[in-house]
């Protein structure tokens, strides 16, 4: 293909044409130079990517930088007197894929075919250069930031690269810059998959430098400070020949099936044919087996033009915007300037909850943290819960030997809360008992500063009434984690009726430092989550109490594509707390929440298991959950939970809970693992009709917008 088939003349779906639609684009400018290789072997063309901004704006490709590459890529090419094109990024930064943000505006499959096959047409002449070309991955690399590497002959990584993904399947794309056919046949399908479906499914989980090296995506690893320098250096023993790279063979034989058919069969059984985009990337996988280049990358483009053009990528987009950009302005937070620091932590009890909120203010804020309880076995057994789980991290490689030693000096246990005597922040992780802890906030406020905050980590009970009874209710604030605290980003931050604003302000600030994603709640019965979960838990636990089989209504949302079935939530939350919660909103609303009869003879059995080792329902909990005379298919019981959502949602929002839907699909997405590929539950009610069908009308009028 030439440089004119790639330009275009003005076609609706050219290259020109397409910087029109992608007229807000951030160019990333592919900026060569001359470079003199040492050990005499020549001279190199150094391309670096840089869209002119800082880290915090990292590269992207759009069609003009798309195009600026493929005008420094040429100029090599035209030239006799070089020995190596090389491709690196600017500071912290190599390239983090596709620029998104024009993406709404593609209206035809030609112009999204056109996207896909641009990537393609320039990328591709890194590979086809006739001297060696090298990717020296200096920075966090991401989707076509890792492609455009790929389709280069050899690579180099920073061993201190933080970030190293193909995540389109986590938005509902796929890695369709020849992402699905170079990395299969550079290390296996085995390994290829767990960065193609696997990591992007696991909440877009990132790998590091070193795991780039060890998977054998890079050639080689070097240090940060000089890593393009010593990059230079090992291109120049390439080039003269003085190092050979040797990479295993890929078996492209009855290993590449199997490893198609394990993914296959875990993807069904994780998202049912819910999204289409794992399944389109897992369909490339295979074929690429026996594909040629060209075929594989014509298959790609048809991918993404298919799904450019599909609703769930305008949800995936949805929901990254939420998570990008809600996340990180919270709608209602006050002044941050409002904000008082916090220099020291105090944790009110020593169970697994509070261990995991104890080492997470540690980390995150490197300040003192302190724990009581109310003796010295529970309290040994808290502190040495998180000593523990600084030597996993440790034994991990996610922290040195120095920093395990600060954290564990940091976290620190007492049978006294004059302990808290200069804390900045306390909160409780005790019973939850509204008694309990009004007591614990009167015993703290006794001994703590006039401004320190006194922050509840309550799943359902009311703030208002917790601070009641105390001197200053001003200074109380719902700061309602969700399990486990490590894996969740979901940080509820609850308003009393008397909390400040230089409180609130103080608990939005602390949850940014705690990289936690805050939404502002109104003092509701359960907030957000463990209202709307409640409730969908409520719908199939009273499908079963009517006759259903518990397997049948526990299938029933498979169609979502959910992280888990309602009872294993149940399971995973426990059937303890799950009861509270469901008593705290019937009290509440007991025309809309019920308490299911075998939920509380679960509890009263003592049993905190709903599925056994075989992960089958445990008999012993199958024969609590039997009568009724009136089953109900799978398709009902999936239609009235979704119906009763979206009624519930309707009322948050108009009682305030939150200030919009957004603020709910926020909710669910970072706090109960809603997938990225239903765009949140509020613009997934509007595309089934439940919304209208419920409530008379949509939650978004048009296209769901996260700000």
């Amino acid at each position: 293909m030439s440089d004119s088939d790639v330009r275009g003349g003005g076609v609706p779906d050219s290259p020109d044409a397409l910087r029109e639609v992608f007229a807000d684009e951030v160019v990333t400018r592919a900026l060569a130079r001359d470079v003199q290789l040492p050990y005499n072997a020549g001279t190199a063309v150094l391309i670096t990517l840089d869209n002119g901004h800082d880290h915090t704006k990292p590269n992207t490709f759009g069609p003009a930088g798309l195009l600026s590459l493929n005008d420094a890529i040429e100029a090599a090419r035209a030239r006799t007197d070089i020995a190596a094109v090389a491709i690196t990024g600017k500071p912290f930064i190599f390239a983090v894929g596709a620029d998104l943000t024009g993406v709404p505006q593609v209206r035809t499959r030609e112009q999204a075919h056109a996207v896909a096959r641009l990537g393609h047409d320039v990328f591709r002449k890194l590979g086809e250069l006739d001297v060696p070309t090298f990717a020296f991955v200096n920075g966090a690399a991401m989707g076509g930031g890792v492609e455009v590497a790929l389709h280069c002959r050899y690579r180099t990584v920073s061993s201190g690269v933080p970030a190293f993904a193909l995540p389109e399947t986590f938005l509902g794309l796929v890695p369709g810059w020849g992402g699905t056919y170079l990395l299969p046949h550079l290390i296996g399908a085995e390994k290829a998959l767990k960065l193609i479906i696997d990591n992007p499914l696991a909440q877009n989980r990132m790998i590091k430098g070193p795991e780039v090296h060890a998977l054998g995506i890079a050639d080689a690893m070097f240090e940060p400070a000089d890593f393009v320098e010593e990059s230079l250096r090992w291109a120049a023993r390439v080039v003269t020949g003085e190092t050979a790279v040797e990479r295993p063979e890929v078996d492209r034989g009855a290993a590449w099936d199997q490893a198609v058919a394990n993914a296959r069969f875990a993807l069904e059984g994780r998202l049912h044919g819910a999204a289409p985009a794992p399944v389109r990337a897992l369909e490339l996988v295979a074929a690429a087996k026996d594909r040629t280049r060209d075929e594989g990358f014509a298959a790609e483009d048809d991918a993404l033009a298919d799904l450019i053009m599909s609703e769930e990528l305008a949800a995936g987009l949805y929901a990254f915007d939420l998570n990008q950009k809600r996340a990180r302005r919270p709608a209602g937070a006050p002044d941050k300037a409002l904000a008082r620091p916090v220099t020291k932590v105090g944790v009110v009890g020593a169970g697994l909850m509070a261990g995991q909120l104890a080492l997470l203010f540690a980390r995150r804020l490197g300040v003192p943290v302190v724990m009581t309880d109310l003796d010295q076995e529970r309290l040994d057994r808290g502190v040495g819960y998180v000593h523990g789980e600084v030597d996993r991290l440790l034994a991990k490689g996610r922290i040195n030997p120095d920093q395990a030693n600060r954290l564990k000096g940091q976290v620190s246990g007492s049978l006294t809360k004059d302990a808290f005597a200069d804390a900045d922040f306390v909160i409780e992780a005790v019973f939850e008992r509204m008694d309990v802890k009004k007591q614990v906030f009167a015993e703290v406020e006794a001994v703590v500063p006039a401004e320190a905050v006194l922050a509840t980590n309550t799943s359902s009970l009311s703030i208002t009434e917790m601070a009641a009874d105390l001197r200053h209710p001003e200074r109380v604030v719902g700061f309602h984690f969700f399990n486990p605290v490590a894996v969740l980003p979901l940080l509820e931050i609850v308003r009393g009726e008397r909390t400040d604003d230089a409180t609130l302000a103080t608990a939005f600030a602390t949850a940014k430092q705690l990289k936690k994603s805050a939404v502002l709640c109104k003092d509701a019965p359960a907030f957000v989550v463990n209202r709307l979960l409640t409730l969908f838990m409520g719908e199939v636990l009273a499908a079963v109490e009517e006759g259903t089989e518990p397997e049948v209504a526990d299938r029933a949302v498979a169609p979502l594509g959910l992280p888990m079935t309602p009872l294993m939530l149940l399971q995973l939350v426990g059937p303890a707390v799950a009861l509270h919660v469901a008593e705290t909103l019937h009290e509440a609303f007991p025309d809309r929440f019920g308490v299911s009869p075998q939920l509380r003879a679960l509890v009263e059995s003592g049993r905190t298991a709903v599925y056994g080792p075989d992960l089958t329902i445990d008999p012993e909990v199958r024969a609590l959950f039997t009568g009724g005379a009136a089953p109900s298919s799978e398709e009902q019981i999936l239609q009235r939970a979704l119906e009763a959502l979206a009624r519930e949602i309707r009322l948050m929002l108009d009682e305030g809970v939150v200030a919009e839907p957004a603020d709910i699909d926020l909710c669910l997405i970072a706090g109960a693992g809603w997938p990225f590929h239903l765009g949140g539950i509020t613009p997934y009610l509007d595309r089934s009709g439940v919304s209208e069908k419920v409530n008379g009308a949509r939650f978004h009028s048009g296209r769901p917008r996260a700000v």
